[in-house]
């Protein structure tokens, strides 16, 4: 979304990619070009280079973060004589639907878990909690897919609350895409991870209170560290419409995919319902509810043409 940031009026020290780029200091490159091309999603041409020049600087500053929350967590257990079990470091990822939300999610975990220490860095999407589409198509809500009201929020917030709470063998449900429906069979378990990541359109949302006024906790209460990834409009559009149609002629064309149907029609028709599904859906979404919650972010990765991180906003302490 398109934004003039006034530097000294931002919460943020705004950083330009070669600025942000001089504090990798001495950061090893972990990844090689194979690990990368197995990370990125589709139309999502990320290089090494922007791999020294963006995630290596981040990669080392989550180093200190989670260092420090370590040592608060165990300077506070001995100040209260206690011995709890260990507090995952939680990362939260939101972003606009194609802006590439799931690259740097897996990039991110792969980075932090070749760290020396060896941390067990586990992901979960946010779309395992989606409520399955037989309840959608029930209450009206399948064209609002991906909207807050369309997730267990409840589920949500025992899952992380759990997970803070250091309790082993979470389960965490599971979301095909090719299928388009969370799977009923299947779960991801997440025992005591060193960090987690999670990654979401909504996960910086915050909770509207009751008329009772009770605490509502809202997910990002559980993050220890926030990323946004922002792009503007037209070019989300246009990235989505070129997954859309990507996808058309691969994942599309398997008789058993969701969306099988729109592999069968005319280009032309197949480009037309990839325009309705991002005006009338997505940007929808994107503009009540994901946008307005980048300000909550600690740091926002401004992406310009080609995906090309351009920009990186750290919030100041």
């Amino acid at each position: 979304m398109k934004q003039t940031v006034d530097r000294q009026l931002s919460p943020y020290r705004v950083f330009s990619s070669d600025e942000w780029a001089t504090l990798r200091a001495d950061t090893p490159l972990t990844l090689t070009r194979s690990d990368l091309e197995k990370i990125k999603s589709l139309n999502d041409p990320i290089s090494l280079q922007e791999v020294e020049e963006i995630y290596l600087p981040l990669s080392r500053l989550l180093s200190y973060y989670v260092e420090f929350a370590k040592g608060l967590n165990n300077a506070t257990q001995h100040f209260l004589g206690t011995n709890e079990p260990k507090t995952p470091f939680i990362i939260g990822i939101a972003g606009s639907v194609s802006v590439g939300k799931s690259t740097t999610a897996r990039l991110l975990q792969t980075l932090l878990s070749r760290w020396p220490a060896s941390p067990k860095v586990d992901l979960v999407t946010t779309d395992g909690f989606l409520l399955p589409n037989a309840v959608l198509e029930a209450e009206g809500l399948m064209r609002r897919k991906g909207f807050p009201e369309s997730y267990d929020r409840t589920a949500l917030i025992e899952f992380l609350t759990d997970i803070k709470a250091g309790k082993r063998n979470v389960r965490a449900p599971v979301y095909s895409h090719f299928y388009y429906d969370v799977m009923s069979t299947e779960a991801q378990i997440v025992d005591q991870p060193d960090i987690l990541i999670l990654e979401g359109l909504n996960v910086l949302q915050t909770s509207i209170l009751p008329t009772d006024a009770k605490d509502v906790p809202f997910v990002s209460d559980f993050f220890d560290f926030s990323v946004y990834i922002d792009a503007d409009e037209d070019m989300l559009h246009q990235w989505y419409l070129d997954r859309f149609m990507r996808l058309r002629e691969t994942a599309f064309r398997d008789p058993g995919s969701y969306f099988h149907r729109f592999s069968l029609i005319e280009e032309e028709d197949a480009l037309k319902i990839a325009k309705d599904l991002w005006n009338a859906i997505n940007l929808v979404n994107l503009r009540e509810n994901i946008f307005p919650t980048r300000p909550r972010a600690d740091l926002v990765l401004r992406k310009e043409d080609g995906h090309a991180i351009t920009t990186v906003m750290l919030r100041k302490l």
